[in-house]
């Protein structure tokens, strides 16, 4: 996905910042990573207050193989639901910030 499309995906919040990372790219808002652009999908940030909402939402929780053990990571996909809908797509991203708010430094 290209910066532009992120950008706007994220109007919502205000200007992001679009930075590569490990053959992605991270999604930062106010200094803070909200998101991440993985092989063309967005993975929003979500925590134990808000994992539930994303699960239920029938989003997808990224995780990955290592060495033989399964490694879950606090990024969840988008809703497909939030793609036709700008005020979805803002009410996920602004729960992403919440979360990336919460996270330790």
């Amino acid at each position: 996905m290209d910066n532009a499309a992120i950008e706007e995906m994220f109007s919502a919040l205000g200007p992001v910042t679009v930075k590569r990372m490990f053959g992605g790219k991270g999604i930062y808002f106010e200094g803070r990573i909200l998101a991440l652009e993985v092989s063309g999908d967005i993975l929003l940030k979500a925590d134990t207050e808000s994992a539930g909402e994303f699960a239920a939402a029938g989003s997808s929780q990224w995780s990955y193989d290592d060495k033989g053990k399964l490694v879950k990571m606090p990024y969840w996909s988008v809703p497909e639901e939030a793609f036709d809908d700008p005020d979805e797509m803002a009410r996920w991203v602004r729960l992403a910030f919440e979360a990336a708010l919460r996270a330790k430094k």
